[in-house]
């Protein structure tokens, strides 16, 4: 088996992804930005990919809004949650596939394609740029696209502050602190503009990067972090006003590339 399949077996197998986007208060905020900003670019009816719709939050949501969705998933363990989560919605198409291997699908075919997942998991630069050239190819020109990834300060933040940091900085960067990618880390980060620096030549405009979490994953951390209802969407209210902000981007585990293909 490919290494990074075994590796994402192994992970996603615990079943882990089903509701991570509803458990906790990042999950929810990672979330409510994501779907604010696909709305934001949405015509009704779009046809809508997404590759790496782990068990189909986005996907089975969208199908409901409407909207003609295709939903892709490598991991099988998320594969049968999407299957089972979007039974009986008849916009709505499963597939199992890769990201690296788009090639059953049409140029130019879809008006939004998503990619929430796979850029966590694509180590090397090769396989980033193959994934991104798959989605770019099957947009629409005109289309839009959406592309997730992790940032590498924010990982380093999160998980290991506390009593872990020499690791976290042998884990992700080089003695002199360039980011480093390999299939161990399961989940690899990047610095907002060496993301960015993928798309440079690309047949895409670049319309903004948002950060889709805030520091809320960063914040969960601390055992006595707590969020009334009241203040999540007093903070939400706050997030979402300053998400695209430069000087926050870092911060943020979840960011989000938005870009347009290029008519």
């Amino acid at each position: 088996m490919d290494p990074r399949l075994e590796i994402l077996n192994l992970f996603y197998g615990q079943d882990v992804e089903n509701t991570r986007l509803e458990r906790s208060r990042h999950g929810q905020l990672e979330y409510l930005t994501t779907m604010r900003y696909i709305h934001r670019y949405l015509n009704a009816p779009s046809t809508i990919l997404e590759v790496g719709a782990g068990t189909g939050r986005y996907s089975v949501a969208l199908a409901k809004e409407g909207h003609d969705v295709t939903a892709i998933e490598l991991v099988k363990q998320n594969y049968d949650r999407l299957l089972e989560n979007g039974a009986g919605i008849s916009n709505l198409q499963a597939k199992q596939g890769d990201a690296l291997d788009l090639s059953a699908l049409a140029d130019d075919t879809f008006d939004l394609t998503l990619m929430l997942g796979p850029m966590y998991h694509l180590y090397s630069l090769q396989e980033q740029h193959r994934a991104l050239d798959e989605a770019i190819r099957v947009t629409k020109p005109g289309g839009m696209l959406l592309v997730a990834f992790l940032s590498v300060h924010a990982i380093l933040y999160a998980n290991y502050l506390q009593g872990n940091l020499l690791a976290g900085l042998e884990e992700n960067f080089t003695a002199d602190y360039q980011v480093r990618h390999f299939p161990e880390q399961l989940f690899t980060g990047f610095d907002p503009a060496e993301f960015e620096a993928l798309f440079k030549e690309k047949p895409v405009r670049h319309i903004t990067t948002v950060s889709a979490d805030s520091i809320l994953e960063v914040a969960a951390g601390r055992d006595d972090f707590s969020m009334s209802d009241e203040d999540f969407a007093a903070f939400a209210s706050y997030h979402f006003a300053t998400c695209e902000k430069r000087e926050l981007l870092g911060a943020a585990n979840h960011l989000l590339y938005i870009c347009q293909k290029q008519k």
